[in-house]
Protein backbone atom coordinates (compact mmCIF):
# COMPACT_ATOMS: atom_id res chain seq x y z
CA UNK A 1 0.00 0.00 0.00
CA UNK A 2 1.49 3.20 -1.06
CA UNK A 3 1.67 6.07 2.14
CA UNK A 4 1.19 9.93 1.16
CA UNK A 5 2.17 11.04 4.37
CA UNK A 6 4.38 13.81 4.29
CA UNK A 7 7.00 14.76 6.56
CA UNK A 8 6.62 13.94 10.52
CA UNK A 9 3.82 13.58 13.20
CA UNK A 10 4.54 17.82 13.98
CA UNK A 11 4.52 18.76 10.62
CA UNK A 12 1.63 17.12 9.53
CA UNK A 13 -0.33 18.68 12.65
CA UNK A 14 0.59 21.68 11.44
CA UNK A 15 -0.74 21.15 8.12
CA UNK A 16 -4.25 19.91 8.96
CA UNK A 17 -5.67 23.11 10.78
CA UNK A 18 -8.83 23.08 12.28
CA UNK A 19 -12.00 23.41 10.64
CA UNK A 20 -11.72 27.56 11.64
CA UNK A 21 -8.17 28.11 10.83
CA UNK A 22 -6.41 27.93 7.56
CA UNK A 23 -4.22 24.83 7.87
CA UNK A 24 -0.68 26.77 7.73
CA UNK A 25 2.75 25.93 5.72
CA UNK A 26 5.15 24.93 7.78
CA UNK A 27 7.30 27.33 5.09
CA UNK A 28 11.06 26.91 5.87
CA UNK A 29 10.67 23.93 8.21
CA UNK A 30 12.12 21.54 5.75
CA UNK A 31 14.95 23.88 5.14
CA UNK A 32 15.96 24.30 9.07
CA UNK A 33 14.22 22.18 11.23
CA UNK A 34 15.19 24.27 14.28
CA UNK A 35 13.52 27.53 13.18
CA UNK A 36 9.45 26.76 14.43
CA UNK A 37 8.43 25.72 17.69
CA UNK A 38 8.69 22.50 18.75
CA UNK A 39 6.50 21.23 21.72
CA UNK A 40 8.67 19.93 24.51
CA UNK A 41 6.53 17.07 25.33
CA UNK A 42 7.09 15.82 22.03
CA UNK A 43 10.69 16.45 21.71
CA UNK A 44 11.65 15.61 25.35
CA UNK A 45 9.11 13.73 27.39
CA UNK A 46 6.33 11.34 25.99
CA UNK A 47 6.66 7.98 24.68
CA UNK A 48 7.29 7.53 21.06
CA UNK A 49 4.16 5.30 21.98
CA UNK A 50 1.96 8.33 22.96
CA UNK A 51 3.03 10.27 20.64
CA UNK A 52 2.26 8.15 17.49
CA UNK A 53 -1.31 7.41 19.33
CA UNK A 54 -2.46 11.08 19.59
CA UNK A 55 -0.69 11.42 15.59
CA UNK A 56 -2.35 13.14 12.81
CA UNK A 57 -1.61 9.68 11.24
CA UNK A 58 -3.71 7.46 14.18
CA UNK A 59 -6.28 10.17 14.87
CA UNK A 60 -7.29 10.29 11.09
CA UNK A 61 -6.96 6.72 10.41
CA UNK A 62 -9.15 6.22 13.28
CA UNK A 63 -12.18 7.96 11.72
CA UNK A 64 -11.77 6.10 8.66
CA UNK A 65 -12.09 2.89 10.50
CA UNK A 66 -15.13 4.65 11.82
CA UNK A 67 -16.38 5.11 8.27
CA UNK A 68 -15.61 1.72 7.80
CA UNK A 69 -17.56 0.41 10.28
CA UNK A 70 -20.97 2.56 8.97
CA UNK A 71 -20.61 1.21 5.61
CA UNK A 72 -20.35 -2.20 6.80
CA UNK A 73 -23.37 -2.64 9.45
CA UNK A 74 -25.26 -0.55 6.77
CA UNK A 75 -24.23 -2.99 4.13
CA UNK A 76 -25.53 -5.56 6.89
CA UNK A 77 -28.82 -4.17 6.96
CA UNK A 78 -29.12 -3.78 2.87
CA UNK A 79 -28.53 -0.08 2.81
CA UNK A 80 -27.44 0.30 -0.95
CA UNK A 81 -23.41 -0.34 -0.29
CA UNK A 82 -22.16 -3.11 -2.03
CA UNK A 83 -19.31 -5.33 -0.38
CA UNK A 84 -16.49 -4.16 -3.10
CA UNK A 85 -17.43 -0.51 -1.73
CA UNK A 86 -16.87 -1.53 1.79
CA UNK A 87 -13.59 -3.19 1.24
CA UNK A 88 -12.39 -0.44 -0.85
CA UNK A 89 -13.23 1.76 1.89
CA UNK A 90 -10.93 -0.86 4.34
CA UNK A 91 -7.91 -0.98 2.05
CA UNK A 92 -7.55 2.73 2.16
CA UNK A 93 -7.25 3.48 5.66
CA UNK A 94 -3.88 4.04 6.36
CA UNK A 95 -3.46 5.57 2.95
CA UNK A 96 -3.78 9.13 4.11
CA UNK A 97 -2.79 11.90 1.96
CA UNK A 98 -2.85 15.17 4.02
CA UNK A 99 -1.75 17.67 1.72
CA UNK A 100 -5.03 16.69 0.10
CA UNK A 101 -6.41 17.10 3.31
CA UNK A 102 -5.43 19.91 3.66
CA UNK A 103 -6.10 21.49 0.27
CA UNK A 104 -9.51 20.27 0.48
CA UNK A 105 -10.14 22.19 4.02
CA UNK A 106 -9.07 25.59 2.65
CA UNK A 107 -11.81 25.04 0.35
CA UNK A 108 -14.46 23.61 2.82
CA UNK A 109 -12.96 24.91 5.97
CA UNK A 110 -14.27 22.02 7.91
CA UNK A 111 -11.57 19.34 8.69
CA UNK A 112 -14.51 15.96 8.84
CA UNK A 113 -15.33 17.21 5.06
CA UNK A 114 -11.98 17.50 4.01
CA UNK A 115 -11.17 13.74 5.75
CA UNK A 116 -14.33 12.65 3.39
CA UNK A 117 -12.83 14.13 0.22
CA UNK A 118 -9.58 12.57 0.63
CA UNK A 119 -10.53 9.38 1.69
CA UNK A 120 -13.12 9.45 -1.56
CA UNK A 121 -9.65 9.96 -3.36
CA UNK A 122 -7.74 7.36 -2.00
CA UNK A 123 -11.44 4.78 -2.63
CA UNK A 124 -13.08 6.16 -5.05
CA UNK A 125 -15.59 3.09 -5.93
CA UNK A 126 -16.72 4.27 -2.23
CA UNK A 127 -17.20 8.21 -2.43
CA UNK A 128 -20.66 8.22 -3.00
CA UNK A 129 -21.46 6.07 0.17
CA UNK A 130 -18.90 7.53 2.76
CA UNK A 131 -20.62 9.21 5.55
CA UNK A 132 -23.98 8.37 4.83
CA UNK A 133 -26.70 9.84 7.22
CA UNK A 134 -23.96 10.53 9.41
CA UNK A 135 -22.84 14.12 11.36
CA UNK A 136 -19.24 14.92 12.05
CA UNK A 137 -19.36 13.92 15.42
CA UNK A 138 -20.75 10.25 14.62
CA UNK A 139 -17.20 10.20 13.94
CA UNK A 140 -14.67 12.59 15.84
CA UNK A 141 -16.21 11.82 19.34
CA UNK A 142 -16.15 7.78 18.40
CA UNK A 143 -12.61 8.06 17.57
CA UNK A 144 -11.86 10.08 20.58
CA UNK A 145 -13.31 7.89 23.05
CA UNK A 146 -11.01 4.82 21.15
CA UNK A 147 -8.45 6.74 21.69
CA UNK A 148 -8.98 7.55 24.91
CA UNK A 149 -9.47 4.28 25.39
CA UNK A 150 -6.09 3.56 24.17
CA UNK A 151 -3.85 6.04 25.86
CA UNK A 152 -5.75 4.89 29.40
CA UNK A 153 -4.24 1.23 28.62
CA UNK A 154 -1.09 2.64 27.63
CA UNK A 155 -1.15 4.19 30.84
CA UNK A 156 -2.18 1.53 33.10
CA UNK A 157 0.67 -0.80 31.41
CA UNK A 158 3.10 2.32 32.80
CA UNK A 159 1.46 2.37 36.36
CA UNK A 160 1.72 -1.26 37.27
CA UNK A 161 5.26 -1.45 36.59
CA UNK A 162 5.93 1.40 38.83
CA UNK A 163 3.51 -0.26 40.94
CA UNK A 164 5.78 -3.61 40.51
CA UNK A 165 9.37 -2.18 41.61
CA UNK A 166 8.12 0.54 44.14
CA UNK A 167 6.47 -3.02 45.65
CA UNK A 168 9.94 -4.67 45.75
CA UNK A 169 11.46 -1.79 47.28
CA UNK A 170 8.99 -1.75 50.04
CA UNK A 171 9.31 -5.57 50.73
CA UNK A 172 13.39 -4.80 50.87
CA UNK A 173 13.04 -1.73 53.42
CA UNK A 174 9.73 -2.88 55.26
CA UNK A 175 11.69 -3.39 58.85
CA UNK A 176 14.16 -0.13 58.45
CA UNK A 177 13.65 2.17 61.10
CA UNK A 178 13.08 5.84 59.99
CA UNK A 179 12.23 9.12 61.59
CA UNK A 180 8.87 9.91 60.83
CA UNK A 181 7.82 13.45 60.23
CA UNK A 182 4.46 15.32 60.36
CA UNK A 183 4.24 19.50 60.04
CA UNK A 184 7.86 18.67 58.65
CA UNK A 185 9.22 17.98 62.44
CA UNK A 186 10.02 14.35 63.92
CA UNK A 187 7.48 12.22 64.94
CA UNK A 188 7.09 8.40 65.87
CA UNK A 189 9.26 6.32 63.71
CA UNK A 190 7.94 4.39 60.80
CA UNK A 191 10.20 2.10 58.27
CA UNK A 192 11.29 2.73 54.85
CA UNK A 193 8.82 0.39 53.69
CA UNK A 194 5.99 1.60 55.47
CA UNK A 195 7.02 4.99 54.05
CA UNK A 196 6.86 3.99 50.31
CA UNK A 197 3.52 2.18 51.18
CA UNK A 198 1.80 5.74 51.22
CA UNK A 199 3.45 6.01 47.96
CA UNK A 200 2.15 2.80 46.78
CA UNK A 201 -1.06 3.23 48.19
CA UNK A 202 -1.77 6.40 45.67
CA UNK A 203 -0.64 4.47 42.51
CA UNK A 204 -3.16 0.94 43.57
CA UNK A 205 -5.94 4.03 43.88
CA UNK A 206 -4.87 5.62 40.46
CA UNK A 207 -5.00 2.19 38.83
CA UNK A 208 -8.37 1.23 40.38
CA UNK A 209 -9.27 4.67 39.02
CA UNK A 210 -8.07 4.46 35.39
CA UNK A 211 -9.41 0.62 35.36
CA UNK A 212 -12.60 1.80 36.05
CA UNK A 213 -13.44 4.46 33.73
CA UNK A 214 -11.96 2.95 30.78
CA UNK A 215 -14.49 0.19 30.82
CA UNK A 216 -16.59 2.50 31.67
CA UNK A 217 -16.38 4.42 28.61
CA UNK A 218 -19.47 4.09 25.98
CA UNK A 219 -19.88 4.34 22.30
CA UNK A 220 -21.57 7.75 21.52
CA UNK A 221 -23.24 5.69 18.82
CA UNK A 222 -24.65 7.18 15.90
CA UNK A 223 -26.95 9.74 16.88
CA UNK A 224 -26.99 12.77 14.49
CA UNK A 225 -26.93 16.13 14.12
CA UNK A 226 -28.77 16.55 17.60
CA UNK A 227 -29.07 12.98 19.05
CA UNK A 228 -32.58 11.99 17.94
CA UNK A 229 -30.99 9.54 14.91
CA UNK A 230 -33.02 11.48 12.78
CA UNK A 231 -31.29 11.05 9.62
CA UNK A 232 -30.64 7.84 10.14
CA UNK A 233 -34.46 7.07 11.12
CA UNK A 234 -35.01 8.40 7.14
CA UNK A 235 -32.70 6.49 6.07
CA UNK A 236 -33.55 3.01 7.01
CA UNK A 237 -37.67 3.52 8.14
CA UNK A 238 -37.93 2.06 11.77
CA UNK A 239 -36.59 2.44 14.53
CA UNK A 240 -35.86 -1.02 15.11
CA UNK A 241 -33.24 -0.91 11.98
CA UNK A 242 -31.86 2.27 13.68
CA UNK A 243 -31.11 0.21 17.08
CA UNK A 244 -29.77 -2.65 14.81
CA UNK A 245 -27.51 -0.41 12.94
CA UNK A 246 -26.19 1.36 16.21
CA UNK A 247 -25.46 -2.56 18.04
CA UNK A 248 -23.76 -3.34 14.91
CA UNK A 249 -21.41 0.02 14.25
CA UNK A 250 -20.91 -0.20 18.90
CA UNK A 251 -19.55 -3.66 18.40
CA UNK A 252 -17.41 -3.26 15.28
CA UNK A 253 -15.83 -0.29 17.60
CA UNK A 254 -14.99 -2.50 20.20
CA UNK A 255 -17.77 -1.33 22.39
CA UNK A 256 -20.02 -3.18 24.35
CA UNK A 257 -22.41 -0.56 24.71
CA UNK A 258 -23.42 3.25 24.08
CA UNK A 259 -24.53 5.83 26.06
CA UNK A 260 -28.17 6.46 26.66
CA UNK A 261 -28.36 10.00 25.75
CA UNK A 262 -26.57 12.80 23.99
CA UNK A 263 -26.90 15.40 22.10
CA UNK A 264 -24.92 16.26 19.14
CA UNK A 265 -21.77 15.15 21.37
CA UNK A 266 -20.94 12.62 24.27
CA UNK A 267 -21.09 14.59 27.19
CA UNK A 268 -18.05 16.67 28.18
CA UNK A 269 -18.50 15.79 31.98
CA UNK A 270 -16.45 12.21 30.48
CA UNK A 271 -13.72 14.05 29.47
CA UNK A 272 -13.62 16.23 33.07
CA UNK A 273 -13.53 12.70 34.91
CA UNK A 274 -10.53 11.53 32.87
CA UNK A 275 -8.69 14.55 32.95
CA UNK A 276 -9.34 14.96 36.83
CA UNK A 277 -8.03 11.32 37.08
CA UNK A 278 -4.50 11.93 35.21
CA UNK A 279 -4.58 15.30 37.30
CA UNK A 280 -5.05 13.32 40.55
CA UNK A 281 -2.00 11.23 39.43
CA UNK A 282 0.08 13.90 39.00
CA UNK A 283 -0.78 15.41 42.44
CA UNK A 284 -0.12 11.50 43.81
CA UNK A 285 2.97 11.85 42.20
CA UNK A 286 4.40 15.55 42.89
CA UNK A 287 3.88 14.38 46.51
CA UNK A 288 6.11 11.26 46.22
CA UNK A 289 8.70 13.37 44.30
CA UNK A 290 8.54 15.87 47.04
CA UNK A 291 9.15 13.59 49.82
CA UNK A 292 12.21 11.97 47.80
CA UNK A 293 13.37 15.53 47.32
CA UNK A 294 13.32 15.90 51.00
CA UNK A 295 15.27 12.84 52.15
CA UNK A 296 17.43 14.28 49.08
CA UNK A 297 18.03 16.91 51.94
CA UNK A 298 18.39 14.83 54.70
CA UNK A 299 21.10 12.56 52.76
CA UNK A 300 18.71 9.70 53.57
CA UNK A 301 17.54 8.61 50.46
CA UNK A 302 18.47 9.93 46.75
CA UNK A 303 16.97 9.35 43.20
CA UNK A 304 19.40 7.61 40.25
CA UNK A 305 22.13 9.60 40.18
CA UNK A 306 24.50 8.49 37.08
CA UNK A 307 28.58 8.30 36.67
CA UNK A 308 28.79 11.33 34.39
CA UNK A 309 25.71 13.42 35.30
CA UNK A 310 26.41 16.60 36.15
CA UNK A 311 24.82 18.42 39.06
CA UNK A 312 25.49 21.56 38.51
CA UNK A 313 27.75 23.75 36.49
CA UNK A 314 28.89 25.96 39.16
CA UNK A 315 29.16 23.53 41.64
CA UNK A 316 30.76 20.02 41.06
CA UNK A 317 30.13 18.55 44.03
CA UNK A 318 25.98 18.79 43.67
CA UNK A 319 23.65 15.82 43.12
CA UNK A 320 20.63 18.04 42.35
CA UNK A 321 17.50 15.63 42.13
CA UNK A 322 16.35 16.75 38.70
CA UNK A 323 14.33 13.56 37.74
CA UNK A 324 11.88 14.51 41.01
CA UNK A 325 11.78 18.28 39.85
CA UNK A 326 11.37 17.22 36.45
CA UNK A 327 8.31 15.25 37.52
CA UNK A 328 6.73 17.82 39.84
CA UNK A 329 7.33 20.88 37.17
CA UNK A 330 5.16 18.29 35.05
CA UNK A 331 2.87 16.85 37.20
CA UNK A 332 2.49 21.34 38.01
CA UNK A 333 1.81 21.21 33.90
CA UNK A 334 -1.04 18.41 34.23
CA UNK A 335 -2.31 19.74 37.27
CA UNK A 336 -2.83 23.31 35.59
CA UNK A 337 -4.98 21.18 32.29
CA UNK A 338 -7.69 20.16 34.87
CA UNK A 339 -8.65 23.35 35.08
CA UNK A 340 -10.12 23.27 31.34
CA UNK A 341 -12.29 20.57 30.98
CA UNK A 342 -14.61 21.09 33.88
CA UNK A 343 -15.06 25.23 32.18
CA UNK A 344 -15.70 23.17 28.65
CA UNK A 345 -18.31 21.53 30.08
CA UNK A 346 -19.84 24.23 32.16
CA UNK A 347 -20.35 26.32 28.37
CA UNK A 348 -21.43 23.29 26.66
CA UNK A 349 -25.17 24.91 26.10
CA UNK A 350 -28.26 23.06 24.47
CA UNK A 351 -27.68 20.28 22.50
CA UNK A 352 -23.34 21.42 21.94
CA UNK A 353 -21.67 24.14 21.11
CA UNK A 354 -18.54 24.40 19.27
CA UNK A 355 -16.27 26.39 21.59
CA UNK A 356 -15.09 22.61 22.92
CA UNK A 357 -13.05 21.69 19.86
CA UNK A 358 -9.87 23.86 19.40
CA UNK A 359 -9.81 23.06 23.64
CA UNK A 360 -10.23 19.54 23.05
CA UNK A 361 -7.49 19.21 20.65
CA UNK A 362 -4.95 21.04 23.28
CA UNK A 363 -5.73 19.46 26.61
CA UNK A 364 -6.83 15.41 25.87
CA UNK A 365 -3.80 14.88 24.12
CA UNK A 366 -1.82 17.11 26.24
CA UNK A 367 -2.95 15.53 28.85
CA UNK A 368 -1.95 12.14 28.09
CA UNK A 369 1.04 12.84 26.98
CA UNK A 370 2.03 14.93 29.71
CA UNK A 371 0.52 11.68 31.89
CA UNK A 372 2.35 9.04 30.14
CA UNK A 373 5.98 11.29 30.19
CA UNK A 374 5.38 11.84 34.16
CA UNK A 375 4.86 7.84 34.43
CA UNK A 376 7.99 6.51 32.58
CA UNK A 377 9.70 9.17 35.02
CA UNK A 378 8.14 8.18 37.94
CA UNK A 379 8.80 4.47 37.49
CA UNK A 380 12.49 5.41 36.16
CA UNK A 381 12.80 7.31 39.83
CA UNK A 382 11.61 4.56 41.76
CA UNK A 383 13.53 1.75 40.31
CA UNK A 384 17.17 3.08 40.80
CA UNK A 385 16.29 4.68 44.64
CA UNK A 386 19.07 4.32 46.51
CA UNK A 387 19.20 4.09 50.57
CA UNK A 388 21.69 5.44 53.23
CA UNK A 389 20.86 3.21 56.50
CA UNK A 390 23.79 4.82 58.10
CA UNK A 391 21.97 8.41 57.85
CA UNK A 392 18.31 7.52 59.02
CA UNK A 393 20.13 5.23 61.61
CA UNK A 394 21.95 8.65 62.70
CA UNK A 395 19.02 10.72 62.38
CA UNK A 396 17.02 8.29 64.49
CA UNK A 397 19.89 8.08 67.33
CA UNK A 398 19.28 12.07 67.43
CA UNK A 399 15.73 12.31 68.17
CA UNK A 400 15.39 9.30 69.82
CA UNK A 401 15.99 9.93 73.18
CA UNK A 402 12.67 12.68 72.93
CA UNK A 403 10.82 10.56 70.92
CA UNK A 404 11.78 7.73 73.97
CA UNK A 405 10.68 9.85 76.61
CA UNK A 406 7.08 8.42 77.22
CA UNK A 407 8.63 4.77 77.36
CA UNK A 408 11.10 6.50 80.21
CA UNK A 409 8.78 7.77 82.04
CA UNK A 410 6.47 4.99 82.47
CA UNK A 411 8.99 2.39 82.87
CA UNK A 412 10.38 4.96 85.99
CA UNK A 413 6.95 5.15 87.65
CA UNK A 414 7.01 1.16 87.14
CA UNK A 415 9.55 1.01 89.58
CA UNK A 416 7.85 3.20 91.69
CA UNK A 417 8.60 7.07 90.56
CA UNK A 418 5.82 9.58 90.99
CA UNK A 419 4.38 10.04 86.89
CA UNK A 420 3.70 13.74 87.87
CA UNK A 421 7.16 14.63 89.60
CA UNK A 422 9.24 12.44 86.59
CA UNK A 423 6.98 14.05 83.84
CA UNK A 424 8.54 17.43 84.85
CA UNK A 425 11.77 16.30 85.29
CA UNK A 426 11.95 15.11 81.93
CA UNK A 427 10.43 18.01 80.51
CA UNK A 428 12.94 20.46 81.90
CA UNK A 429 16.15 17.87 80.77
CA UNK A 430 14.36 17.81 77.22
CA UNK A 431 13.70 22.12 77.06
CA UNK A 432 17.35 22.30 78.34
CA UNK A 433 19.12 19.77 75.70
CA UNK A 434 16.75 21.25 72.95
CA UNK A 435 17.94 24.46 74.01
CA UNK A 436 21.56 23.42 73.81
CA UNK A 437 20.96 22.16 70.53
CA UNK A 438 19.42 24.95 68.68
CA UNK A 439 21.65 27.61 69.97
CA UNK A 440 25.01 25.86 70.42
CA UNK A 441 24.59 24.01 67.46
CA UNK A 442 26.02 21.05 69.29
CA UNK A 443 24.56 17.13 69.83
CA UNK A 444 21.72 16.41 71.89
CA UNK A 445 22.73 15.63 75.19
CA UNK A 446 19.16 14.63 76.66
CA UNK A 447 20.17 11.14 76.97
CA UNK A 448 23.41 11.98 79.10
CA UNK A 449 21.15 14.31 81.34
CA UNK A 450 18.58 11.46 82.01
CA UNK A 451 21.41 8.77 82.50
CA UNK A 452 23.03 11.33 85.56
CA UNK A 453 19.47 11.92 86.78
CA UNK A 454 18.93 9.49 89.74
CA UNK A 455 15.63 9.51 89.66
CA UNK A 456 16.36 7.33 86.12
CA UNK A 457 18.97 5.00 87.69
CA UNK A 458 18.81 1.14 86.87
CA UNK A 459 17.13 1.97 83.20
CA UNK A 460 17.56 -0.58 80.19
CA UNK A 461 19.03 2.21 78.28
CA UNK A 462 20.10 -0.06 75.25
CA UNK A 463 16.50 -1.57 75.42
CA UNK A 464 14.56 1.52 76.00
CA UNK A 465 16.62 3.29 72.95
CA UNK A 466 15.83 0.57 70.45
CA UNK A 467 14.35 2.16 67.23
CA UNK A 468 12.23 -1.56 66.39
CA UNK A 469 10.57 -0.59 69.29
CA UNK A 470 8.85 2.42 68.33
CA UNK A 471 7.90 1.66 65.02
CA UNK A 472 4.57 0.28 66.05
CA UNK A 473 2.80 -2.55 63.26
CA UNK A 474 4.82 -0.75 60.49
CA UNK A 475 6.76 -3.89 59.20
CA UNK A 476 3.59 -5.89 59.35
CA UNK A 477 1.21 -3.45 57.42
CA UNK A 478 3.34 -2.81 54.78
CA UNK A 479 4.22 -6.64 54.12
CA UNK A 480 0.66 -7.18 54.76
CA UNK A 481 -0.71 -4.53 52.12
CA UNK A 482 1.85 -5.98 49.63
CA UNK A 483 0.24 -9.29 50.26
CA UNK A 484 -3.06 -8.79 50.44
CA UNK A 485 -3.68 -5.91 47.72
CA UNK A 486 -0.76 -4.95 45.76
CA UNK A 487 0.87 -8.77 44.60
CA UNK A 488 -2.42 -9.93 43.73
CA UNK A 489 -3.08 -6.31 41.48
CA UNK A 490 0.13 -7.25 39.89
CA UNK A 491 -0.64 -11.28 39.17
CA UNK A 492 -4.36 -10.45 37.56
CA UNK A 493 -2.71 -7.52 35.59
CA UNK A 494 0.08 -10.37 33.97
CA UNK A 495 -2.91 -12.47 33.41
CA UNK A 496 -2.65 -12.73 29.28
CA UNK A 497 -5.94 -10.79 27.83
CA UNK A 498 -5.81 -8.77 30.26
CA UNK A 499 -9.20 -6.80 30.84
CA UNK A 500 -8.48 -3.43 32.52
CA UNK A 501 -12.09 -4.54 35.07
CA UNK A 502 -9.71 -7.04 36.47
CA UNK A 503 -7.25 -4.51 38.04
CA UNK A 504 -9.80 -3.27 40.69
CA UNK A 505 -8.94 -4.26 44.48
Amino acid sequence: MRSRRVGTAHQESRRVGTAHQEPRSVGTAHQEPHATFEHPLAARYASAEMLRLWSPQSRHSTWRRIWVALAEAQHELGLPITAKQVRALGRAVDDIDFAAAARYERETRHDVMAHIHAFADAAPAARGIIHLGATSMDVVDNADLLLTRQALDILLGRLLEAIRVLADFCERYADLPTLGYTHLQPAQPTTVGKRGCLWLADLVRDVEQFATLRDGLKCRGLRGATGTQASFLKLLGSPAKVRRLERLFTRKLGFDACYPVCGQTYSRKVDLEIIAALASFAAGAHKICNDIRLLAMLKEIEEPFESKQVGSSAMPYKRNPMRCERATGLARYLLSLATSPPMTLAAQMFERTLDDSSNKRLVVPEAFLAADALAILLHNILDGLVVYPAMIEAHIAAELPFIATEDILMAAVARGGDRQALHERIRQHAQRAGMQLKYCGTPSDLLDRLKADPEFAGMEWPKVLDPQRYVGLAPQQTRGYLRTVVRPLLARAARPARRAENLSV
